[in-house]
């Protein structure tokens, strides 16, 4: 039902807006009147600008900000009997706002939930868990638990969301050892569509427990995740090691040796890292380590665990190797947001060949960008490869189970994160186009040596691509299922917008 008030003293430009839409004129006649934020408020523009990448803002017809799980199971009740059909009853949930193509966190002409302001990070040392609201991005969260002495497996960039990263299955420094993100959940606080409040556990609801366990936003809104915690101090060895670009062969020798062996040193980690820089016409061959407990040894020397022997030992042009804490190591390899995206993703078999090939389109893909001498003056193409071992099904099937279908993939893999960015708008589909390119290239490749795998990680994966289709044909059938057993009318398929949809996989 349309409903138009004068909402208090307000005049003009906000009576219109919103006398026109219908969905946010349900949530101003209700209780969350005081949390909506509309276009004629100073705040609505940085709203609307609040994603990582500066190519993904839509502007909605009002911003919701809840600061409660009541909040937001009222703002569902409100949008679900509202609803008209039309695009002004359309809504989306935003947490980090880091997925870096437009619609996966907005929506245009509706309402988006943004979830900053729930964002509490609460540690409970009886039971050894942290309690996290969906709204907290990782970088507070691992600076609220510092001086517990605590951390979780959580993400590596300190402006992802918490919800998003788990929901995607969730990569983490201590991966190896512990598991995805999603594996080390205790509970998730989920809203259904009918606004009704429901906590899923292995004991709880366990279909839904596993059902959230990698497939994004189809069942509901999660409002907190109850996450593992385990002892880590200050003491995390890493850092950022550069090395001459002729080192990149003995790199590739190393990556696949370190991929080979980590089931020996779970507490290891290493990300590959190539990069081209167009402003500064300049080229980055990096690896990023990190070991979980300290590694000093003697008189304050510090002695490289063996399992990055072949890493340190590459000619180097520097080294930032030092004992630091999550955040400030997560401060040195997060990509700096402000600029247009594009995260693109593919899964192969841990051998030298697939990586010397993606070398090869690396390289042809920033030649093909300089040659077409485009309007971006600040661009970058950079690689990210790293171990993606099969002791990551392992540990998810242990736990409960998720819907990632890692159990199946035979032997130890690795992913690749190729990331774009630019200034320009106008070189949207030249980057657009280049980076489809390279994956199609690669995918091709991989699948002619037999190295390829379905499996797309739903964090890295680009609009175009399909992760629930890559977690197997069962995974999928349960994800539907299980969307149509707590979401039977599907809100969460059709009005709620953004993510990767079971009904469109």
């Amino acid at each position: 039902m349309r409903v138009c008030i004068n909402p208090g003293n307000t005049l003009g430009g906000l009576f219109q807006d919103v006398c026109r839409l219908t969905c946010c004129t349900a949530l101003l006649n209700s209780p969350l009147s005081p949390h909506l934020i509309f276009p004629s408020s100073p705040q609505f523009q940085p709203l609307v600008n609040a994603h990582y990448a500066i190519n993904t803002p839509l502007h909605p017809a009002c911003f919701l900000q809840p600061q409660s799980t009541s909040q937001v199971s009222l703002a569902v009740s409100i949008l679900v009997s509202a609803d008209d059909g039309s695009p002004s009853c359309q809504f989306a949930i935003r947490g980090g706002g880091h997925t870096p193509w437009k619609g996966a966190a907005g929506v245009e002409g509706g309402v988006t939930i943004d979830m900053a302001l729930m964002n509490e990070t609460v540690y409970r040392p009886e039971t050894g868990t942290v309690e996290i609201m969906a709204g907290a991005r990782w970088g507070t969260v691992y600076q609220a638990l510092r001086s517990f002495g605590v951390a979780v497996t959580g993400g590596r960039s300190d402006s992802v969301g918490v919800a998003g990263l788990v929901m995607g299955g969730g990569l983490s420094y201590f991966a190896p050892e512990f598991g995805l993100a999603c594996d080390n959940v205790v509970s998730f606080e989920i809203v259904l569509s009918t606004g009704k409040v429901t906590t899923a556990t292995q004991t709880s609801n366990p279909d839904l427990f596993r059902a959230l366990k990698g497939s994004g936003p189809n069942f509901g809104i999660i409002t907190q995740i109850s996450l593992r915690a385990f002892a880590q101090g200050p003491n995390l060895w890493g850092g950022v090691i550069s090395h001459e670009e002729s080192a990149i062969p003995g790199q590739i020798t190393a990556l696949v040796n370190f991929t080979s062996h980590l089931a020996g040193d779970l507490h290891a980690n290493l990300v590959t890292i190539w990069q081209y820089n167009g402003k500064s016409n300049a080229s980055l061959v990096a690896s990023g380590v990190s070991y979980s407990v300290p590694v000093v040894v003697g008189h304050g020397s510090h002695q490289p665990p063996s399992i990055f022997r072949e890493i340190v030992d590459l000619p180097q042009t520097f080294s930032t190797l030092r004992e630091t804490d999550i955040h400030d190591l997560m401060m040195e390899t997060a990509p700096p947001p402000g600029k247009r995206a594009l995260f693109l993703t593919l899964t192969f078999q841990n051998e030298a060949r697939v990586l010397e090939r993606l070398l090869s389109e690396h390289r042809w893909s920033v030649a093909a960008v300089v040659d077409s001498r485009g309007s971006s003056e600040d661009w970058d193409a950079i690689s990210f490869l790293q171990p993606f071992p099969a002791v990551f099904g392992k540990v998810g099937k242990e736990r409960g189970g998720n819907v990632l279908g890692l159990e199946g993939m035979d032997g130890d893999h690795l992913l690749y994160l190729l990331f774009l960015s630019w200034d320009s708008p106008a070189d949207d589909s030249l980057f657009h186009d280049i980076g489809y390119g390279l994956i199609r290239n690669l995918k091709a490749y991989t699948k002619e040596v037999n190295a390829d795998s379905d499996y797309i990680y739903m964090n890295y994966a680009g609009r175009d691509q399909n992760p629930l289709r890559g977690y197997g044909e069962d995974n999928l059938k349960w994800i539907a299922a299980m969307a149509k057993k707590y979401d039977p009318i599907g809100v969460f398929q059709t009005q709620a917008r953004g993510g990767f949809k079971v009904s469109a996989a």
